[in-house]
């Protein structure tokens, strides 16, 4: 039997939460996240059992997939990439479409090349086809809206480039770790900030930063 959630990997372990077997590795890079896992799951109760070696597993291949795709950023970008990415974690919609990766992918690809386009000085506002991914480029627009600094044409391109990065994100982890939204449950254990687990330090390649994470390749 091929894994449901991945669409690849042959199933090893009988989910308690989704009532259908799984992979392992879906198990493991969904737990907590997409998959809401019941206290008596026995994976769960290991993996807390033992939680330095699963996390650091989880970070590494997390890393694995995240760090090409924002290694070229500047350090305001990556700044400016946190703020947006916590943006992107937490999205829910109306609650009527269901916003994938690909959603996410279509919707920062086009807000990417409309500010492209307005550090050339021109004004032209690309949208995506989907209706989810408009509605996920519109909240996304919004929260920008509110970010402090003056809009000259650096910050334009500053934008531009980090929604690349969350392009070419939710693009690579879609097709590395599977499932239709691998990309914000990377997120969701990748940003630790200090006031969601004070106890817990950045992984490897990230560092903090006035309470923001900045990636370090």
């Amino acid at each position: 039997m091929i894994c449901r959630l991945c669409g690849r990997r042959k199933t090893r372990r009988a989910c308690p939460a989704l009532h259908e077997d799984i992979c392992a590795v879906c198990c493991g890079t969904k737990r907590e996240t997409e998959i809401r896992c019941p206290s008596s799951c026995q994976y769960l109760v290991s993996a807390r059992a033992h939680p330095a070696a699963v996390v650091r597993r989880q970070q590494e291949e997390d890393l694995r997939v995240f760090l090409p795709t924002v290694r070229d950023l500047s350090d305001r970008q990556a700044e400016l990439l946190w703020q947006i990415a916590g943006f992107v974690r937490h999205y829910e919609g109306d609650g009527l479409l269901r916003t994938t990766d690909l959603d996410v992918e279509a919707a920062a690809a086009a807000l990417a090349a409309t500010h492209e386009t307005a550090a050339r000085g021109l004004i032209y506002e690309q949208r995506p086809s989907s209706l989810a991914a408009q509605q996920f480029a519109s909240g996304l627009n919004l929260f920008i809206s509110k970010i402090p600094g003056d809009r000259v044409s650096s910050f334009d391109r500053d934008l531009a480039a980090v929604l690349r990065a969350i392009e070419r994100g939710a693009r690579d982890a879609h097709k590395a770790l599977g499932g239709d939204s691998a990309y914000r449950g990377l997120l969701r254990r990748l940003i630790v900030l200090s006031q969601d687990k004070p106890d817990s330090a950045p992984p490897t390649g990230v560092v903090e930063r006035g309470g923001s994470l900045l990636v370090r390749p």
